[in-house]
């Protein structure tokens, strides 16, 4: 039996790093063991995820989308959401 493959959303693999000046999983890794906490690229993904997933629990709230576990990783590792929020962020709308 083969290994199974890594997610990958319907719009892309989800990143965090990319043209608007964002880090990836190993750059965020690094930054963070060079500060003390020993984190590996997994770990730093999985955190990123997490976040997301908190905030796409909210955005089911807000667009009456039932908030299952399919849905949040879909939602929370789709490139859109995620450049959405950064969106928000960068604008300071929050």
């Amino acid at each position: 039996m083969s290994m199974p493959k890594g997610y990958r959303s319907a719009h892309g693999y989800a990143t965090v790093s990319g043209d608007n000046g964002g880090l990836g999983y190993r750059e965020i890794a690094e930054k963070m063991t060079d500060a003390g906490d020993q984190m590996n690229h997994s770990t730093a993904r999985n955190i990123f995820l997490a976040a997301m997933r908190k905030l796409a629990l909210d955005a089911c709230a807000i667009l009456d989308v039932t908030p299952d576990s399919e849905n949040l990783k879909r939602i929370a590792s789709d490139p859109r959401f995620q450049s959405g929020i950064i969106d928000i962020l960068r604008d300071g709308d929050v």
